[in-house]
């Protein structure tokens, strides 16, 4: 696999708490999405480390097509609904 898997075609609303540390799932196939759960493992893939700025809401990418990992900046507008859970362009 070396192409991300559409997790969805819409954004994940999530609550950032300041400072912490969270690791974003970059594959697509993990079960805790947006989160990453290990199932990348075998892959290229590997987890996107990131520290949040700011506490509050935030919209992540579950497409996995982001330009801006791991926040969502529209690209899922591209995906159907029959291409979530398959293999997306890379």
């Amino acid at each position: 696999m070396s192409k991300p898997v559409v997790a969805d075609n819409k954004p994940i609303k999530v609550e950032l708490v300041e400072d912490k540390d969270y690791y974003f799932c970059t594959c697509g196939r993990s079960a805790n999405q947006p989160y990453c759960d290990g199932s990348h493992a075998g892959t290229d893939f590997k987890p996107k480390a990131f520290t949040a700025e700011k506490s509050g809401e935030s919209y992540l990418c579950k497409c996995k097509h982001s330009a801006n990992l791991p926040y969502c900046d529209g690209s899922h507008k591209q995906f159907k609904a029959e291409q979530v859970g398959k293999e997306g362009p890379g």
